[in-house]
């Protein structure tokens, strides 16, 4: 198995591994959270085998993910790795809150340097836009902190084309980190262009559909009460049984490539250009050797279109998030002039 290769991202410098480690589901969201031994040996092991990329956020947990990727970067690991956290989603007494004021971002910049145990975070992502601060205001502060060399790089996740190109004028975005999979295409029209257009890096994350692409709705049998999915609309009984019919398209097409259907569902995200790193989590050693393994799996464009076809817009059932989640869809923020500081 060949080290995996790298690639800029963004226009800034940055460089990464073409393909990242996601490590929420280490810690949460995904059923209960696994031991840490085991979820620091995979760590070790992709960072072996070239996967340097690594995605974590202070709400995993919320923090207790940070904590184990701080464990794991210790003994000389931390000057191998792209490290990228996120702040902006804050849970308190079960309410999920969005915040992107000055005091906070600071706050939050600080408290992950602190439980990872760095001085200075690689890439440092706004998770979600918090609509009532201007977000030349949020942009403004994470500046700061790049000048103060607490973080390299900035990044967006989940956030329009608008806010992208007004946080873009403040300061140089580096990385905007989306939701791009086979069944969740809907980036493509506006936000994918525009940063192309200004030179900004791209990061799928759920690239295998958040396990779908992997087992299709198998996937559902093992699910745990605490398993975010279980409330996800495209997997809930009345769209799963359609959505059954896609997975079982790509598994037809995965058997005469000869390869499984993640490594199809993977290798047609890595096929959308090489500005986008995708950044697959799992909790098992087999299953990243297996994500890894769909770099090697080359698509014609007759291919790609045919894999498009089976899950097009129209054929996917149930949206992506609950409703009222926070989206790029909703993630304009008030104009500049509006703002009065506390």
């Amino acid at each position: 198995m060949a080290r995996v290769g790298r690639m800029k991202l963004g226009s800034e410098g940055l460089e990464v591994s073409v393909q990242g480690l996601g490590c929420m589901g280490m810690s949460a969201n995904y059923g209960p959270p696994k031991p840490d031994t085991d979820m620091i040996a995979l760590i070790h092991h992709a960072v072996q085998k070239g996967v340097t990329f690594l995605d974590t956020s202070d709400v995993y947990g919320p923090h207790t993910n940070e904590v184990l990727l701080g464990k794991a970067l210790k003994g000389g690991v931390r000057e191998k790795v792209e490290l990228a956290t996120k702040f902006g989603v804050k849970l308190a007494e079960g309410k999920r809150e969005i915040l992107g004021d000055p005091a906070y971002v600071r706050a939050a910049c600080e408290g992950s340097l602190k439980r990872l145990d760095i001085n200075c975070i690689d890439l440092y992502y706004q998770h979600r836009i918090d609509t009532r601060v201007p977000i030349e205001v949020t942009i403004g502060e994470l500046k700061k902190l790049v000048g103060e060399g607490k973080i390299k790089y900035i990044g967006l996740s989940e956030a329009s084309a608008s806010t992208i190109r007004r946080a873009h004028a403040v300061h140089p975005i580096t990385a905007v980190q989306l939701e791009w999979s086979l069944w969740s295409r809907d980036v493509e029209e506006e936000i994918v262009p525009t940063c192309r257009e200004l030179g900004i890096g791209i990061v799928a994350y759920s690239p295998l559909g958040r396990g779908f692409f992997s087992s299709g709705t198998k996937l559902l049998e093992n699910l745990t009460q605490d398993d975010a999915r279980k409330f996800m609309p495209r997997f809930k009984p009345e769209n799963a049984e359609q959505n059954s019919i896609i997975f079982e398209r790509v598994n037809e097409l995965a058997t005469r490539k000869g390869c499984t259907p993640s490594q199809l569902a993977l290798a047609w995200v890595h096929h959308q250009g090489k500005d986008v790193c995708p950044i697959p989590g799992t909790t098992k050693i087999e299953n990243f050797n297996e994500n890894i393994g769909a770099l090697s799996v080359k698509l014609t464009p007759e291919e790609v279109a045919e894999l498009e076809s089976f899950a097009a817009a129209d054929v996917v059932k149930g949206d992506r998030y609950m409703d009222g989640a926070s989206t790029w869809k909703t993630s304009d923020t008030p104009p500049l002039s509006s703002w009065k500081a506390v």
